[in-house]
């Protein structure tokens, strides 16, 4: 299967790096993916995931968000926000080619931000969430240490993983303005929530609240003992197969592929 290099522009006229993963064959429909927070589209689960599904007919495309990977930009300087717009703008990027995406699929806050971006891109048809919080405010327990210096000072280097951002004020704050609540029940998609129930970082709660808040169709699916990051590449697959099977009831099959 072809994987191809290829970038584009935020809105804030910033060079996102992406690639596209594409089936042997024509493809059914193209997807979107959105790495886990602080991740990039060379995690395990992205790449997993997007060859996983094109392996099923979906070509699906995968990013680095603004300052992360090989993204231009500074994360954690811009506002949370600005990656809700970074989703849209890969959206349309991939229309403008003739891709258009039905299919919004994100992992950790990268579901949380495509709960977010879905209602701003009209031709998604369903959402996937893997693993996602249910407020986009939830990530900040994993810089909790730093939380004050942040805010006195206006800004705090913070590890997370392998790496070490400079977080900015605005983007805690931004942070605790966002509300899923009314994004997802108003979201008029079709939902599926992929969570497993011993994650420690993202408890199941999440799950449960943001299926609570979504109307149907709307489904669950338990990830059994895959860890948050789904490290382990049958846990992967089987996200990928999974995510294939609901989609088909919901993606029109595309007439002479691309």
């Amino acid at each position: 299967m072809p994987t191809e290099r290829l970038s584009f522009e935020s809105r804030r006229g910033v060079r996102l790096s992406a690639r596209l993963e594409r089936p042997d064959g024509p493809p059914l429909a193209y997807a979107l993916f959105a790495h886990c927070f602080a991740c990039t589209k060379n995690s395990l689960a992205a790449v997993r995931i997007t060859r996983g599904l094109a392996a099923r007919g979906i070509a699906t495309l995968r990013f680095d968000f603004t300052g992360l990977g090989e993204s231009e930009g500074e994360f954690g300087r811009q506002p949370y926000s600005a990656d809700v717009a970074d989703l849209v703008a890969a959206a349309a990027f991939m229309a403008a080619k003739g891709m258009t995406p039905r299919l919004l699929i994100g992992h950790s806050l990268g579901g949380t931000a495509a709960l977010a971006a879905a209602g701003q891109i009209p031709d998604v048809a369903a959402v996937v969430t893997i693993g996602s919080p249910y407020e986009p405010s939830h990530v900040t327990n994993l810089f909790a240490a730093e939380l004050d210096e942040i805010i006195r000072y206006g800004e705090a280097p913070v590890k997370l993983g392998p790496g070490t951002f400079n977080l900015s004020r605005d983007f805690v704050e931004d942070l605790s303005r966002q509300s899923s609540r009314e994004r997802i029940h108003h979201l008029d998609r079709a939902l599926l929530v992929l969570h497993a129930p011993m994650d420690n970082v993202v408890g199941i709660e999440n799950a449960e609240a943001i299926f609570e808040a979504a109307r149907h169709p709307k489904s669950y699916v338990s990830l059994d003992t895959a860890d948050h990051l789904l490290t382990r590449a049958a846990d992967a697959d089987y996200t990928a197969g999974i995510i294939a099977a609901w989609a088909s009831r919901y993606l029109s099959v595309m007439e002479g592929g691309a």
